[in-house]
């Protein structure tokens, strides 16, 4: 899941602060996620979803 986070990030050119910030997801739940010390839960997932106007099932998908 994370590396779809990044490669959002990437594309969107925006950072994990900002994305933190209007999402309210703070910084260091991305970096847990990050380094797999936890899994996202579906509320969060739905959050960054709808910041980057991509559906759901995006990060639910295994591909990638």
């Amino acid at each position: 899941m994370y590396s779809k986070f990044a490669d959002l990030l990437s594309k969107k050119n925006v950072t994990t602060y900002q994305v933190s910030k209007a999402t309210g997801i703070s910084q260091g739940t991305f970096s847990s996620w990050k380094h797999g010390r936890f899994t996202p839960k579906v509320d969060k997932l739905l959050k960054i979803a709808n910041y980057f106007k991509v559906p759901l099932d995006y990060f639910l998908e295994n591909k990638k």
